[in-house]
C-alpha cells in the first residue's frame, strides 16, 4: 500500500471543538451586550425600583419590586401610581397615587375622611382605611398648574401631599409611573 507523504490529511468528519479561550470571549461578549441592553432600557424606557415602607398598603407592601414606566409616559392621570421625587424626602423617591392634577380642587371631609376633588367623592377600593387626619394644608385646596397631589393608599400611615412640608408637586418630580410587581412572585402582576 503506497502513502503519499506531502499530502494533506483527509478530514474525518469530525468537528474540532472551540478552544476555551473562544468559550469564554462568546460568553464575555454576551455579558456586555446583555448589560448595555439592561443599561439602555432601565435609562430610557423601564426602571425596577423597590418599595420601602407601609404607606401602599394593601397596594403595594413593604419590599415589594415593581416595574416604572418611564418612556411614553405622558401627563399624570388621577389613579396612577408614580414614583415621584420631594424635597422633603431629599433623594429618596417616594411611591404615591395622584389624586389630582394641576387646577384640580381637593376637599377632605374631616368627619368621614372622604376625599372629593372637583366636588365628586371617590370612589377608593384601595385604600387601607379612611382618612383620620386631613393634614396641615387647607381645604378646599386647588392644585397649581403643572403639579400633582399625591397620597399612599395606607392613608393614616402616609406622609403626602396633605403636608405642608411635601404639599402638591410639580411633575418634573416624576420618574414615572408604576404599572407591574414582579416581586414577591406570589403577587406578580399588573397594578390598578
Amino acid at each position: 500500500m503506497e502513502e503519499n507523504i506531502g499530502s494533506s490529511p483527509k478530514p474525518s468528519g469530525k468537528k474540532e471543538k472551540p478552544s476555551a479561550v473562544f468559550d469564554l470571549f462568546y460568553w464575555a461578549e454576551a455579558l456586555v451586550f446583555a448589560l448595555t441592553f439592561l443599561v439602555i432600557l432601565s435609562t430610557f424606557f423601564v426602571r425596577f425600583s423597590g418599595v420601602d415602607g407601609s404607606s401602599m398598603l394593601p397596594t403595594l407592601v413593604h419590599r415589594d419590586q415593581v416595574l416604572v414606566q418611564i418612556a411614553g409616559y405622558g401627563d399624570p392621570q388621577p389613579g396612577d401610581i408614580v414614583v415621584v421625587y420631594a424635597p422633603y424626602y431629599e433623594d429618596e423617591p417616594l411611591v404615591k397615587r395622584v389624586i389630582a392634577v394641576g387646577g384640580d380642587v381637593v376637599d377632605i371631609n374631616p368627619d368621614s375622611g372622604a376625599v372629593s376633588v372637583n366636588g365628586q367623592e371617590l370612589y377608593e377600593p384601595y385604600i387601607a382605611e379612611a382618612i383620620r387626619d386631613p393634614g396641615s394644608v387647607s381645604y378646599p385646596y386647588t392644585v397649581p398648574e403643572g403639579h400633582v397631589f399625591v397620597m399612599g393608599d395606607n392613608r393614616n400611615h402616609s406622609t403626602d401631599s396633605r403636608a405642608q412640608q411635601v404639599g402638591a408637586l410639580p411633575y418634573e418630580n416624576i420618574i414615572g409611573r408604576v404599572f407591574f410587581r414582579i416581586f414577591p412572585l406570589s403577587r406578580i402582576g399588573g397594578l390598578q
